[in-house]
């Protein structure tokens, strides 16, 4: 072979190896393996089960920092994702839509991204439309670490906490929105407004 005809060839490879490393929305190419994919199995557990309320800071995707501790008072989900993830694309327009359904109703969103870049991670969130806030956990693992008695390995697992920080529920793989409706409900989020009420405007958090 010489050295033109080899020249192209590498050329060719490289462009391959581009190609498969990120779809045409500029995001990393989904994954089919490299990590645990759940099955859906949803736990719950009753309040006088539950354990000391989670606690973590983390710097989220725009740069802010995040104190879960804010939140207390409001049933929160933490959705653990990654950009790479074919589950969490799979699931990130239905919890975004739940999460516009809930926002008014004393619930806050927060995901954990456990492995992208925030350049990454703000590209899935703009591809998805995501409004809700997701903390950048790969360097500090800090979130990790503190949801580790709730064994999160499945990406992407959803945890939904209680007014007190609490988690109530566990959702190992992707969730569908009704379950995770019905989870929200029965952590205390407030009721539905009424027929006659009219929604009031809430900018992105």
């Amino acid at each position: 072979m010489d050295l033109s005809r080899r020249a192209l060839g590498v050329a060719a490879l490289s462009a391959l190896v581009v190609a498969g490393c990120s779809g045409g929305d500029g995001l990393p190419a989904s994954q089919g393996q490299n990590y645990i994919e759940g099955d859906g199995t949803t736990v719950q557990w009753e309040p006088g089960e539950r354990r000391e309320p989670v606690e973590f800071t983390g710097t989220a995707v725009d740069g802010t920092t995040v104190d879960l501790a804010q939140y207390r008072g409001k049933v929160v989900v933490l959705n653990t994702w990654f950009a790479g993830c074919a589950p969490c694309r799979a699931e990130a327009r239905d919890v975004e839509s739940v999460w516009q359904q809930y926002r008014d109703r004393n619930v806050q969103f927060l995901g954990v991204n456990t492995y992208d870049t925030a350049a990454i991670a703000q590209s899935f969130q703009e591809s998805f439309s995501i409004t809700y806030p997701s903390v950048l956990d790969a360097g500090s693992g800090a979130a990790m670490l503190a949801l580790r008695a709730y064994s999160p390995q499945a990406t992407p697992t959803t945890l939904v906490l209680d007014t007190d920080g609490r988690v109530a529920a566990r959702v190992s793989g992707i969730v569908r929105p009704l379950t995770l409706s019905g989870l929200l409900d029965d952590a205390g989020a407030d009721p539905a407004p009424g027929p006659g009420a009219s929604p009031s405007a809430s900018a992105p958090a």
